[in-house]
Formats: C-alpha cells, sequence, structure tokens
C-alpha cells in the first residue's frame, strides 16, 4: 500500500454502469484506503455518490461531481470545484472509456467519433485542466487508463475505434511523460487485460 495521506486524487469515470466494481470505482476506493482524499468524476452523479459511500463508510473523504469529460466547460467547472474544494491536485486518473465493436466497414462514422471521444479526448480534457493546477505546483502525477487491446487483439473479434484510441492514449502518455518528466510529474499508462465488470458481458448472460 502507498502512502497518500495529504494527497488530492482526481478521479474521472470514478462510478460505475451498474452494481459491482468497474474500474474506476476501484481505483477511487482504493486510492482513499491509501489515504488520499478523492474528487469523483462521472457522467452519471448517482454513480459516482455510490462510489462516495464506500469511500465514506470506511472513513475516507470524497466529493463529487457531475461532468461530461467530453466536454471542455464541465471539466474545467470540475477541476475549479476541485482546486477550492481541496486547495490542489496531486494525483490526475484518466478512466473514462468503453468499447463498442465493429470493423472499418460495419462501423458507422457517428460511433467512431463517440469512441474516440470517450476513450480518447476525455485523457485530452483531463491532462488539458488538470496540468496548469499541477504545474503551478510543481508536481503532480498522472495515470491514464489504456487496455491490452492497445497492443494485442484477440481473433475473432474486432473492436476497431477501441483499440486504435487506446493506442493513441499509449502515445499521448509517452509524450506527455518525456515533456513532464524534467518539471517533476510522473506520467504513465495501465493496460489491463479482460476485467469482469458491470460494463463487461462475457456471453454468459442469458
Amino acid at each position: 500500500m502507498l502512502d497518500l495521506k495529504g494527497k488530492i486524487a482526481f478521479v474521472a469515470g470514478a462510478g460505475s454502469v451498474g452494481p459491482g466494481w468497474g474500474n474506476g470505482k476501484a481505483t477511487a476506493v482504493l486510492l482513499a484506503r491509501q489515504g488520499a482524499q478523492v474528487f469523483a468524476t462521472d457522467l452519471k452523479e448517482a454513480a459516482a455518490n455510490e462510489t462516495r459511500a464506500l469511500i465514506e463508510k470506511e472513513g475516507g473523504v470524497c466529493a463529487v461531481q457531475q461532468c461530461n469529460m467530453t466536454d471542455a466547460g464541465e471539466v474545467r467547472a470540475a477541476v475549479d470545484a476541485c482546486v477550492k474544494r481541496f486547495g490542489r491536485i496531486d494525483i490526475l486518473v484518466n478512466n473514462c472509456g468503453g468499447s463498442a465493436a465493429g470493423d472499418p466497414v460495419s462501423m458507422s462514422e457517428e460511433v467512431w467519433d463517440a469512441q474516440l471521444d470517450l476513450n480518447l479526448k476525455t485523457a485530452f480534457m483531463g491532462c488539458k485542466f488538470v496540468l496548469p493546477v499541477m504545474e503551478k505546483q510543481g508536481r503532480g502525477a498522472i495515470v491514464n487508463v489504456s487496455s491490452i487491446a492497445s497492443i494485442r487483439t484477440p481473433k475473432g473479434v474486432s473492436y476497431i475505434a477501441y483499440n486504435a484510441s487506446k493506442g493513441a492514449v499509449n502515445a499521448l502518455t509517452r509524450q506527455l511523460a518525456i515533456e513532464l518528466a524534467p518539471h517533476g510529474f510522473t506520467t504513465a499508462a495501465i493496460a489491463p487485460g479482460l476485467v469482469e465488470t458491470p460494463l463487461t458481458d462475457f456471453g454468459l448472460k442469458s
């Protein structure tokens, strides 16, 4: 366990789309268990409030704000609210994401655009508005949630937009790491494998 006492963590996509544990909910709760105070955003405020309830039940501190992380105005407002409440942001977790099946022929242009917005633009927006806060502090840590699908594709399954967008998240992370490391920042991408969450259907449902 890390010692994150006194640290403020901004977790984007901190709710879960259904009962159980999603990656964002688990990340927010774990950060709180390690001592961080959490600012949780989600497209659905009720989902973020479920995460807050878990954190507060264990004695942690969590604030919540509804936020569409593809919308610049909403992201700016959420970051401002976090700074107003806690005074700083030490950790940014860009967790928003989801997958839609399809290949270049079958997938509509609208789905392609939506996938890039959800999986890539959200990470860009988080960095865009949190980095100026961290730069004033002189340090910070950014964690972008990628996927094993960014580097390896299962046979017989086509998630062309998801795979491409998560590959772009890796490239975004590398570029940020190179640019920010000399200034005291840590930037990393994590690439989970197949995880059973409320967002995942393993074909087991009737």
